[in-house]
């Protein structure tokens, strides 16, 4: 099963996806909504299984789709992303069920790093690459509020990068892990509603959080011109 945009949609699509690297936090709301679900269940009490996970930014099929679902492994199924020089960048997503959009607040999930971009760093333009990276996206009107969680080999621990603000598009790069050792697994939870408040409502407690929308990721180096590769497993939405 693979997600497409619709015929009538198809040609703004292929345009889309062609554009500059500023504008992949668009493209991936865009893209969300006009990919279809996938048949089977995406998530079960919370869960988002990394096999409902589809190309939402990039090619859509075929060998260029550079991520595998590693249905053998020891703790249940992987998501790995393996990027080559010379490849088109992919983002895979998938859409949160509608009972989750606005119950869940803490996103958990599990990652390691397989191979590093060299140099890659989101706080330096022209070398915006991490090893991996996790995207929250929320929906509010035509508007789209991205949060992007990052492993980089060199970005400072903690940063804010690569900050955008548009009238439909606002968002902001977080480095989450910095360097490390390489295959080794780290446990992340991240309160996703309280984010968008220091993010994007000034920290008011009090702010209306928009539809959590998808959840997507991406491990690419094609601004360092590098390899780049990471997993991803165990993703949940808690309330």
């Amino acid at each position: 099963m693979r997600l497409h945009c619709t015929r009538a949609l198809r040609a703004r699509c292929y345009r889309l996806v062609n554009r500059s690297r500023k504008a992949r936090g668009a493209l991936l709301g865009l893209l969300l909504t006009a990919s279809a679900l996938a048949e089977e269940p995406a998530q079960t009490h919370g869960r988002l299984d990394v096999k409902a996970f589809r190309a939402v930014e990039g090619p859509s099929s075929g060998p260029a789709v550079y991520y595998h679902v590693l249905g053998d492994a020891p703790d249940g199924a992987v998501l790995q992303g393996r990027y080559l020089p010379g490849m088109e960048t992919v983002t895979m997503g998938v859409e949160v069920p509608g009972e989750l959009r606005q119950r869940g607040r803490y996103l958990r999930w599990r990652w390691r790093v397989l191979a590093f971009p060299d140099g890659g760093d989101e706080c330096r333009a022209g070398r915006g690459d991490s090893a991996a990276s996790v995207i929250v996206a929320f929906k509010s009107g035509l508007k789209w509020y991205i949060l992007k969680y990052v492993w980089s080999p060199v970005s400072p621990l903690g940063a804010t990068c690569d900050r955008k603000r548009t009238l439909l598009l606002t968002r902001d790069t977080i480095v989450l892990e910095r360097g490390g050792a390489k295959g080794t697994w780290l446990t992340e939870r991240v309160d996703v509603r309280q984010a968008y408040r220091d993010h994007f409502a000034d920290g008011d407690p009090d702010a209306r959080v928009p539809d959590l929308a998808g959840i997507a990721v991406m491990t690419d180096g094609d601004q360092t011109h590098s390899e780049s590769s990471a997993e991803w497993t165990d993703f949940e939405l808690l309330p």
